[in-house]
């Protein structure tokens, strides 16, 4: 076995047969673990954000983080419910790409679509840039490696994504119920020491008019972040286990329940201890040291928060590449993303998901509160056009109870639009402007791609049926470029022998002494052949190759060409790196003319 196939296997496995993919399948609660863990994961972040916006107009302005956090509850509610509706309709997933294509035609669909990647790369770099950042609280010595260890972390989640969503799954859901159990922990501490007397006596609450409602709205904006990876669920049908539609709409209701307590529950105890966002310490870390002190429990609620949110990439990792297999093949993205892996994955868009957050966490630096204001426009426009979707549906199909499904979407459609244009407005000079413009140049792109499809597909379909290849008989030239006489060169004369009746053989002159050295010995080699020498005053080897190529294709219009490039491969694979990537460089500069072949006949070397 070769020695990169043997560390493949290493690190991601042996490979899966298609008729194994039902063993891949999810019962329920490893699939609360794997498609929630963005939305619970928010809880980390989604309080604090609201208290940063807040906290300019003092701390007597922080109990609006309650009003606010009940809103934010409604408004999750309402969409839980429309999705729910929305999995019964479109059982085979796709979330509001499927349900925005099929309903508001391919355009909306492609807004969804765009909206939905921008999403999950942001999922996943903000949840790991939060993980580090609550990993940096508890250990301020790692206060300066954030990047280095964010990308650690990333490369981690890649290795064990690219191993297959069962394993996957079996990974992720004990941390995630550790998580759970353990902020439950803190929580129901938290409200028995403020009921038995504890609590901090709370400042005279600041009016509505004296902070005024544009900083409200900032905070509600800033807040829904709270609601992103709900929809993870609606794109990830078909990896449950069957019944699949009943089994994820129990685990949409499962974990909308678990996240509306935690997020409530950390906003009711932010308030109650009086707490205010800090540069060095999340509102979760202040929280877990005001209700455990800094002892033990301070530090395991601290891992399982920077777990939480490490794993909380895991949903971006089962997002993503179903999103994308299904734009691939719906002919809007490259083909390759819907090429399933040894693993049956998506190994394609899972390295691509990866790369584009590792930008992002070197761009911004780690900082979770840099990125997050890019996050929320695309999870609201994907919302919306998913409401706005499923109000068309029940308007065509009619079925059972649709007056009262349509009342509900519609409200909804509303509601997220609502949202939307407050997000956007709130957090437009924050980032947001970045999601906006990325957005509709996804869309160009997607349509682009689309474009060349149906152009590459009409362009070689259309072959007449009176077409002969008799009629479109063509000569094959053999062009065999050489460095100098080794054994090498032997077999591509032979092979060059098989394909073709001319064949040509040049040499670049880089060296005047090897180049007579060479010509002098030609004859006792190949006589019948003719060597072309060709000059090269700069000592470039590619640019001489080129215009004799080019210079042989003027002279013969129509005839194929095939250059045969003598290559080694050496016993052990790195010494290949000690030899020239001749037909490697020939083959990009070429690949854009027609008629040309470039192909390598290779000598295995037996040297140790």
């Amino acid at each position: 076995m070769h020695p990169l196939l043997k560390l493949k296997r290493f690190f991601i496995g042996k490979p899966l047969r298609l008729d194994e993919q039902h063993h891949e399948l999810l019962p329920k609660w490893k699939a609360l673990a794997v498609l929630s863990s963005d939305a619970l994961s928010s809880v980390a972040y989604a309080t604090e954000e609201i208290l940063i916006a807040l906290v300019v107009a003092g701390s007597s302005a922080m109990v609006w983080s309650i009003p606010i956090a009940l809103v934010i509850l409604a408004l999750m509610l309402v969409v839980t419910l429309s999705y729910r509706m929305t999995i019964d309709a479109y059982p085979n997933g796709g979330g509001a790409y499927t349900v925005a294509k099929e309903n508001l035609g391919s355009h909306a669909g492609l807004v969804a679509g765009a909206a939905l990647m921008i999403d999950y790369i942001l999922t996943l770099a903000v949840s790991v840039a939060a993980g580090t950042a609550n990993l940096a609280s508890a250990f301020p010595s790692l206060q300066n490696y954030v990047v280095l260890i964010s990308l650690i972390v990333i490369l981690g989640l890649t290795l064990m994504s690219l191993r297959g969503i069962s394993e996957q799954a079996t990974f992720f859901a004990y941390p995630t119920y550790f998580f759970i159990f353990s902020m439950a922990a803190m929580l129901l501490s938290g409200a028995w020491k403020i009921h038995s007397g504890e609590g901090v006596s709370l400042p005279t609450p600041t009016y509505l008019p004296e902070i005024g409602l544009v900083l409200i709205f900032k905070a509600f904006a800033s807040g829904c972040s709270a609601m992103t990876g709900i929809e993870a669920i609606t794109n990830g049908i078909p990896l449950f286990r069957e019944p699949k539609t009943k089994n994820a709409k129990t685990t949409m209701s499962a974990m909308v329940i678990i996240l509306g307590f935690l997020f409530f529950g950390t906003t009711y105890l932010a308030n109650q201890y009086v707490l205010q966002p800090l540069p060095d310490k999340t509102i979760i870390a202040q929280l877990a040291s005001g209700v455990f002190g800094d002892g033990p429990a301070f530090y395991i609620v601290q891992a399982c928060v920077a777990m939480i949110l490490f794993l909380a990439a895991n949903t971006a990792y089962a997002g993503f590449p179903a999103l994308a297999s299904l734009l691939a093949r719906d002919r809007y993205a490259p083909r390759q993303l819907a090429s399933i892996g040894d693993k049956l994955v998506f190994s394609n868009s899972i390295f691509g998901l990866s790369l584009a957050a590792a930008f992002l966490i070197f761009i911004f630096q780690g900082e979770p509160h840099a990125l997050i204001p890019l996050y929320a426009v695309g999870v609201f426009l994907s919302f919306s056009l998913s409401q706005a979707g499923m109000v068309v549906h029940h308007l065509r199909k009619k079925e059972s109870g649709w007056k009262s499904a349509l009342a509900l979407n519609f409200t909804g459609a509303i509601a997220t639009t609502a949202v939307l244009l407050v997000i956007t407005y709130s957090k437009f000079s924050h980032g947001a402007w970045i999601v906006v413009f990325l957005i509709p140049s996804l869309v160009f792109t997607f349509s682009r791609v689309h474009r060349h499809y149906l152009d590459f597909s009409k362009e070689l379909g259309a072959v007449s049926p009176s077409y002969s290849l008799v009629h479109s008989k063509v000569s094959n030239r053999v062009i065999i470029p050489i460095s100098g006489i080794h054994v090498g060169v032997i077999h591509a004369i032979q092979y060059g022998n098989t394909i073709s009746s001319q064949i040509q053989v040049c040499m670049v002159e880089t060296d005047p002494a090897a180049s007579d050295r060479v010509k002098s010995t030609w004859n006792t080699v190949a006589s019948d052949i003719p060597l072309t020498i060709l000059p090269s005053p700069y000592r470039s080897v590619l640019l001489p190759l080129l215009d004799y190529i080019d210079q042989v294709r003027r002279q013969n219009p129509g005839d194929y060409i095939t250059i045969l490039v003598p290559e080694f491969v050496t016993a052990k694979w790195y010494h290949q790196f000690l030899h020239n990537q001749t037909a490697f460089f020939l083959k990009a500069a070429l690949i854009g003319k027609p008629k040309i072949v470039v192909t390598s006949v290779r000598y295995h070397l037996k040297t140790t």
